[in-house]
Parts: structure tokens; C-alpha cells; sequence
């Protein structure tokens, strides 16, 4: 048993150096070949600036994928989320009210879009959980439901204008950080707490390394897997807060990009698709990289097509080398059971 968890142990410490790698080589290359555009205080800004929404939906998808699902909703859920704060902030910020009706206002707006991804959530749980529906079909028919729930509300049109305190949100800074930089910190270090310091997230852990097992060890799987959705549905939520505060409008199909890039970063920061395995410090690792490559193909003017058959050819990559990386774990674990 010993030789086992040490095994895990040096595996799971090989991984973090493995990824910790790639992205000093990543951002070095970067470096070394566009010196002048990327090494700038105006790129990094460019970066800073986007890392917090994606960052946020890559956690999101992170939680569901530990239980062993997907949840490919998280844009959509951000879109609705965004749209729900978007209308209040238009409809009852207007100039002529007093600086304590517009906080309120503001407030009202960002409790209402985290409510309406917290209930988008918890559809998505209850289909998987109680009735039953796999994860990436559950999602894959709300990620339809609220996108078309979204275009419904907003005919189609974009919804812009919000009160210069909200836009604080996006674009301020503290201490020379970025607001939604900390935002994001602080986001990423309670998903650290919560998956591995309290009971809720060994549970997780457990559910996604064995269901069986962990029913068997008293876990309500069910009650797992309905708030874990609602995390990520949460996550979706803080995430849209982000983006409509930064670019001041939000419409239908914002942000669509993200979600492949939220799956690519999470199997590259060394999560098991099926379940069980992965960390935050690998999660922000693969973000950065990606990040830092994103960065480099929009100096270089790459085409958004391109980009989006560059980001689907390294994810397939990932996979193959980590279902290898797999077979030689187990045939490790094989020649210390003859042993």
C-alpha cells in the first residue's frame, strides 16, 4: 500500500513540474520571438484582463468534470446570468437617482445574475443527479435552453450603458491590481478551501473516482453532484459579473470561445476527464500557458477559425498523451503487485 501511494504521489508531483515546465518554455519562446510586442506593460494588462472571466469558467468546468460529468453550459448560464444583471442595471440606474439607489441597484443586479446561475445550476444537477441524464447531453440541451432563453429577452440586440460605479468592477484598480484580477484570487483560493479542506470536497473526489464506493462510505451522491453543478452555475455567474462590467454591454453568444478553451485548460492542467483527479494549481498553470499563447497569436494576427482548430488539435493531444501516461501508471502498478 505504501509503494502505491508513493507511486501517486510521485506521479501527481511529476504532472505539476510537467506543466510547471511547459509554461516557463511557453511564455520564453513567446518571449524570445516577439520581444518588442510581447514583453510590454500594455499586453500584460491585455492578459490580466482576461484571465479572471476565463479563469472563472475553467474552475466551473473543472467542478463538474471531478465528479466525472461536464457541465457545457457555463457559457450560456454566464450569458443569462450577465443579461438578468444587464436589464436591472439599465431599467433602475438612470442619473437622476441618489448615489444609495444606484449601489442598490448594483447590488440588486449582481444578486440577481448570481441567483439566476445558482437555478441554472441546480436544473443542470437535478437532470443528472435525479433524473438521470448524462452530464454532457443534460448540459448540452441547457446550454440551447438558456442560450435561447437569452435571445428571447434580448431580441437579438446587445444591452449596454451601465453606471460608472459597476464598470468599477471590470476595469478598476487596487493597489495597482486589477479588480477582476482580485476577484479571481480570491475566487480560486475558496475553490482550494472548499475541494481540499472540507468534507464536501473529498466527497467530490471520492464520487468521481468510484460512485459506487463512495455511496457505499454513506456520500448522497445526488446531493453532491446538485451542488457541485450549482458551484459551477455559481462560478458562471461571478464570471458574467466580470465580463459585462469590463466591455460595458452584453449580448446573446458572448464569450462562446471560452468554453472550448475552459475544457483545453483543465485536461491540460492534469485533470482525469473521467473523474477523481485535478487540482487548482494545475488548473492556473494551463491558463496561464494558454493565456500566454492566446496572447502571442493575437500579435501575430492569426484568424479566430485558426485558433480554434489550434486550440481543438492540442487538446486531442492532451488526451492521447495522457491516456498513455495512464497505461504506463498502470503498468507500473502491475510490475509492483509481481513484486
Amino acid at each position: 500500500m505504501g509503494r502505491y501511494y508513493l507511486l501517486g504521489k510521485y506521479s501527481k508531483h511529476s504532472k505539476t513540474l510537467t506543466l510547471f515546465i511547459i509554461m516557463i518554455s511557453v511564455f520564453m519562446v513567446i518571449s524570445i520571438f516577439l520581444p518588442g510586442k510581447f514583453l510590454t506593460i500594455r499586453n500584460f494588462q491585455s492578459m490580466f484582463s482576461q484571465i479572471p472571466e476565463f479563469g472563472l469558467l475553467a474552475i466551473a468546468v473543472m467542478l463538474a468534470m471531478l465528479t466525472g460529468g461536464i457541465d457545457l453550459s457555463i457559457v450560456a448560464t454566464a450569458n443569462l446570468a450577465g443579461i438578468v444583471a444587464a436589464l436591472i442595471l439599465t431599467k433602475f440606474a438612470f442619473p437622476q437617482i441618489g448615489g444609495h439607489e444606484e449601489l442598490f441597484t448594483i447590488i440588486l443586479a449582481i444578486a440577481s445574475a448570481l441567483t439566476v446561475s445558482l437555478i441554472c445550476g441546480f436544473l443542470n444537477g437535478i437532470l443528472v443527479a435525479y433524473v438521470g441524464v448524462p452530464a454532457i447531453l443534460a448540459t448540452l440541451g441547457t446550454m440551447g435552453l438558456f442560450s435561447g432563453i437569452a435571445i428571447i429577452i434580448t431580441k437579438g440586440y446587445g444591452i449596454m450603458g451601465f453606471p460608472e460605479k459597476f464598470l468599477f468592477i471590470g476595469s478598476g484598480i487596487i493597489f495597482l491590481i486589477p479588480v477582476p484580477m482580485i476577484i479571481f484570487i480570491l475566487c480560486a483560493l475558496i475553490a482550494v478551501i472548499i475541494l481540499n479542506k472540507t468534507t464536501f470536497g473529498f466527497s467530490v473526489y471520492m464520487l468521481g473516482s468510484n460512485p459506487i464506493a463512495a455511496r457505499f462510505s454513506g456520500i448522497n451522491n445526488e446531493n453532491i453532484l446538485i451542488k457541485t453543478y450549482m458551484m459551477s452555475g455559481l462560478f458562471s455567474g461571478l464570471a458574467s459579473i466580470i465580463m459585462i462590467s469590463r466591455v460595458n454591454s452584453i449580448r446573446p453568444g458572448y464569450g462562446s470561445v471560452y468554453l472550448l478553451q475552459a475544457i483545453l485548460v483543465s485536461v491540460l492542467g492534469g485533470l482525469d476527464p473521467s473523474g477523481g483527479s485535478g487540482s487548482i494549481s494545475g488548473l492556473i498553470m494551463a491558463i496561464i500557458t494558454l493565456q500566454v499563447l492566446q496572447s502571442g497569436f493575437n500579435i501575430l494576427s492569426f484568424s479566430p477559425f485558426f485558433k480554434k482548430v489550434i486550440w481543438g488539435l492540442i487538446l486531442i493531444l492532451v488526451m492521447v498523451l495522457n491516456f498513455y501516461s495512464a497505461k504506463l501508471s498502470q503498468k507500473s502498478i502491475k510490475r509492483l503487485k509481481t513484486n
